[in-house]
């Protein structure tokens, strides 16, 4: 089924699991928000409720993104209960590059242990029937550490319908990955807050690239630092941006990775209102182009 960009919602109530009925919105058109707009650590069922609850059809996992925490099959079958019974659905997932376990060492033994961790995300992801994971390839990594850690996670990333996609940091580090790996394999994750930051000029760079695309990290900042706001309270072109995801690979929703940390001192509903109605109003400037997405 294929749905325009354009955003809608209404208001319902369901009956959870625990017996409650809750109100709920109709997610007439897809929208995602990032997991951990409060926390990255710890239980994050609350959080669920409140983003479906604000109207959010898809989350973006970003639990646990920047640690070795392992995800075990208890863990898992909690957050696919979860998702079930607030009715969402995972878009995409956030790896974690490892402190001690680096998929990117040059220490084989922490590069080994780094790889194990991001099996460990791809399989969440095929679990929660997710096809695509995030990871960072920034710090100028060795391109022979990058090389045979994709090497080493192809085959299961295949087996599980699975994509890597490697967001936006050396550009000339993602090219060559690109360029190496097909894009059935291997695509690029935009994120518009490291695209702003200084001379970065992550605009430019996507441009070229937009036929990779397969992930999206929308938020803004004031050009100075990754701020991770909502979008259209700093200083990103959101306008070009949405050209350029209108024709680009990118057939998915408007993803947010908004955080509260830099929100002043919205309370936690307000910041989620704000977040869905710049995520709605940044979907219908992309459906402007006439781009859909295939959710």
């Amino acid at each position: 089924m294929r749905r325009s960009f354009g955003a809608k919602s209404a208001l319902l109530t369901y009956e959870s699991s625990r017996g409650r009925t809750d109100p709920i919105a109709i997610k007439t058109t897809p929208l995602s928000l990032t997991s951990d707009y409060v926390t990255g650590l710890g239980c994050p069922e609350s959080h669920l409720r409140r983003i479906a609850e604000a109207g959010f059809s898809h989350v973006h996992w970003c639990h646990q993104w920047n640690t070795d925490f392992i995800y075990s099959d208890p863990e898992i079958e909690q957050i696919q209960n979860w998702l079930g019974e607030f009715g969402l659905r995972l878009l995409d997932l956030h790896g974690s590059a490892g402190v001690e376990k680096k998929w990117l060492s040059a220490h084989e033994y922490e590069r080994l242990a780094g790889v194990e961790l991001v099996r460990n995300r791809i399989e969440m992801a095929a679990r929660l029937s997710s096809d695509v994971v995030i990871m960072h390839a920034g710090g100028k990594p060795e391109w022979d550490s990058l090389r045979r850690s994709l090497d080493a996670l192809e085959p299961l990333a295949r087996n599980r319908n699975v994509r890597i996609a490697i967001e936006n940091g050396d550009f000339d580090l993602i090219r060559q990955a690109l360029a190496a790996y097909r894009p059935d394999y291997l695509g690029l994750c935009y994120d518009a807050g490291h695209g702003n930051i200084g001379a970065a000029n992550g605009l430019a760079h996507l441009e070229s690239l937009k036929d990779r695309l397969i992930s999206v990290h929308l938020h803004d900042n004031d050009g100075t630092a990754d701020q991770h706001r909502v979008p259209f309270t700093g200083t990103v072109n959101w306008q070009r941006l949405a050209g350029i995801i209108a024709t680009s690979s990118y057939r998915k929703c408007v993803s947010l990775e908004s955080m509260m940390l830099n929100a002043g001192n919205l309370e936690e509903g307000t910041f989620l209102a704000s977040a869905h109605e710049a995520a709605a109003r940044f979907a219908e400037m992309i459906g402007a182009h006439g781009k859909e997405n295939s959710l």
